[in-house]
């Protein structure tokens, strides 16, 4: 474990002008507030902030930041509060103890509303602050290394499958390779030992029997490179377990037909150097096409910078060889942390763009999945290059189309998204882009977001903001049927029901506004006894049931006893005009089917009664499931359907969503079969509506 003044002078070899007092405090308090506090290894747990703390001096970060890696543990392990640390060192390092305490919350818990609220809290943190995610990041590594003492199976396998999911992504998106290569090997070797130790096995096989070593191609590059001239850094190093296994699993080959599993590095004075560097290597030996990629002219979003390619060594062996210059190395290694160039409030550099868009979507996501859906695809997705005509460079994941790029320069672009021209020429708005695209975007005031466009775009950013405004639009839809559905209420009630009934209505049943009960009744929340209860307490339920019934049917029965009593089954919701069969049942009221009911079958023991319509009978209720394509206006236009066939809507449930449809069961009141008929025709003719049938169950 380092010494205290191990890590004073680690801080002072970099930053002479460093606060000694003020470091040795946070020493001496985090060693104080953990106490007798023991890790699973035995070791004191003030041993672990330490470490992290020395892992801070590595990437030579400022004072508070080394302060915050001492304290990290302390609010979340200790009886310290925010307060406590806000006095002892600043409001600075309050600040960044509370991210990084928070940003611990995260773990292993994906699925649900608090990972959702936890993930919020962590976007915002490291939007205000990017040292809160360095903190963690070497708290994660440090915590990694010591994952082995653990006893539990069970929990080094969570921890290892946190890592392997948020934390080495989050290093790899900010650049810091070194840390994501060491996190995914170690959690590799967690949730895959049989394969790490199969791999493990075959490397030191091949090293032990290799024809060629891995020094002798290191020399053999370094030789023809100062052949020519060049100062450079040359270093070789053998791929890790999890980087082969990976490769193994993306390209379905075994570790027998892997043929590139060295890899070199050739490190250069200038950026210049880089492409003098590439022409030698070309010209000595042979490259293997499509191995090539030039990530400094179109850098990575995190900033990473260099050229990959493959060559054919001796023997035919590949080898892939990095050129990169050493500023950029500095960079590719340790990321943002490595070119620190903190500013007054906290804000950090360019390459923090993508924590921007994650930010955009914490506003635009409805829902915790939805939030957790948008940022793994902001966070992981492998990207494309995309330029704007006066040549603005965007990053966009593979398979992001003109629309997704609409969104990517601005959230107001991509609403009023009307056309698109790729390298001039006018294509679909789904048209996938493809590296170094030109796209134009057309726009138009009068536009706005298209629920179709969710069936191709592919950004997190994109997808929000879509569905945010389709969700306006259909919340505006449903207010407008639920007022329709409340006026048939209050007309058909015994009774005058004014704006003083409605506003105490609302109140009574919970909601904050008018429109919102309206919703409510529009998605069925709220039924009809429900309204009228809450629009007239102590009303007698019984009593508006009798009272609509007399309004609403004229139905007699043939086959009946008179007197004998009777109710029409909810399962099948017979009509006039539907062939009927009672089902008695002793002591009970004739249950009344039609003849295609699955009720039926499930009475075979029981007396079945033959019946029939009587003359005069008027009016039932019909259940009709309607599938509606999922865009603005559709229930709109099938609400206009019902009232211009004169069928009163008496209860409307959403019974499925997906990005294409959205399914609804809707209770009507019908005259008869034909007039029921006549209305599921027009449902069909409609092109808002993808099917619609009766509904028997």
């Amino acid at each position: 474990m380092m010494r205290q003044y191990e890590l004073v002078d680690r801080v002072r070899a970099y930053a002479p002008d460093v606060d000694e007092d003020r470091l040795n405090r946070a020493y001496v308090y985090t060693v104080q507030m953990h106490g007798s506090q023991k890790r699973a290894s035995g070791d004191p747990y003030f041993s672990h902030p330490v470490e992290v703390a020395g892992l801070m001096t590595d990437l030579k970060m400022d004072e508070e930041t080394i302060i915050t890696a001492l304290l990290h543990d302390t609010v979340e392990d200790t009886l310290t509060t925010i307060e406590d640390v806000e006095a002892k060192f600043g409001s600075e390092v309050a600040q960044l103890v509370d991210g990084v305490t928070k940003l611990s919350k995260i773990e292993a818990q994906t699925e649900d509303e608090r990972a959702a609220e936890n993930l919020r809290k962590f976007l915002l943190a490291i939007s205000n602050d990017i040292r809160v995610l360095l903190v963690k990041l070497a708290d994660r590594l440090h915590n990694m290394r010591t994952l082995h003492y653990i006893k539990s199976e069970e929990k080094r396998r969570r921890i290892a499958k946190e890592t392997m999911d948020i934390y080495a992504p989050l290093a790899e998106r900010i650049g810091m390779y070194e840390y994501m290569r060491e996190m995914q090997l170690l959690a590799f070797e967690q949730l895959e030992p049989e394969a790490y130790e199969t791999i493990t096995r075959r490397l030191k096989h091949i090293r032990e029997n290799a024809d060629i070593s891995l020094d002798s191609i290191n020399d053999g590059i370094s030789k023809e490179m100062h052949r020519h001239g060049l100062k450079v850094t040359v270093s070789g190093r053998e791929k890790h377990p999890y980087s082969i296994w990976r490769k193994m699993q993306e390209r379905h080959v075994a570790f027998d037909q892997l043929s590139d599993i060295n890899a070199f590095r050739i490190i250069t004075e200038n950026p210049e150097d880089c492409y003098w560097a590439l022409g030698v290597l070309h010209r000595k030996w042979q490259m293997v096409p499509g191995r090539f990629k030039d990530f400094i002219s179109t850098p990575k979003r995190n900033g990473y910078r260099s050229i990959h390619t493959t060559i054919l060594f001796a023997q035919n062996m590949r080898v892939e060889v990095q050129i990169r210059s050493k500023a950029m190395h500095e960079a590719s290694e340790f990321g943002f942390a490595a070119h620190w160039a903190y500013k007054q409030h906290g804000a950090s550099d360019g390459q923090a763009g993508w924590i921007r868009d994650l930010i955009e979507i914490l506003d635009t996501s409805h829902d915790a999945e939805e939030l957790l859906e948008n940022a793994r695809m902001a966070m992981y997705q492998d990207r494309i290059f995309a330029f704007s005509p006066k040549g603005a460079l965007h990053q966009l994941p593979k398979g992001a189309t003109a629309v997704d790029f609409a969104y990517a320069v601005h959230t107001d672009l991509g609403d009023k998204t009307v056309g698109a021209k790729i390298n001039g020429r006018h294509v679909p708005l789904r048209t996938q882009l493809a590296n170094g695209d030109m796209v134009e975007i057309l726009k138009s005031a009068a536009q706005e977001p298209q629920a179709n466009w969710l069936n191709f775009v592919v950004t997190g950013k994109a997808r929000a903001a879509i569905r945010r405004h389709v969700r306006f639009q259909e919340r505006d839809e449903l207010i407008a049927i639920g007022r329709e559905l409340y006026d048939e209420v209050v007309q058909r009630a015994p009774m005058k029901i004014g704006k003083k009934a409605l506003i105490a209505a609302t109140e009574r049943l919970g909601y904050d506004s008018e429109d919102d009960l309206m919703h409510a009744v529009g998605t069925g929340k709220i039924n009809d006894k429900q309204l009228i209860q809450a629009l007239v307490p102590g009303f007698d339920t019984d009593e508006i049931d009798a009272e609509w019934a007399s309004q609403e049917r004229a139905i007699s029965i043939r086959g009946l006893t008179p007197g004998m009593g009777y109710h029409l089954g909810d399962c099948c919701h017979p009509v006039p005009g539907d062939r009927i069969v009672g089902l008695r049942i002793p002591d009970q009221p004739v249950e009344v089917h039609t003849i295609e009911c699955d009720r039926l079958a499930s009475g075979m023991d029981i007396d079945w009664v033959d019946l029939s319509w009587g003359q005069d009978s008027d009016g039932a209720a019909a259940r009709v499931r309607a599938i509606i394509h999922n865009r603005p206006g559709t229930l709109g236009e099938i609400a206009g359907i019902f009232g211009f066939q004169k069928a009163n809507i008496l209860n409307l449930r959403l019974t499925a969503r997906d990005q294409q449809f959205h399914t609804f069961e809707i209770d009507l009141e019908v005259h008869d079969l034909h007039h029921l008929m006549r209305i599921i025709s027009a449902l069909r003719a409609s092109e808002a509506v993808a099917q619609a049938d009766r509904v028997y169950d």
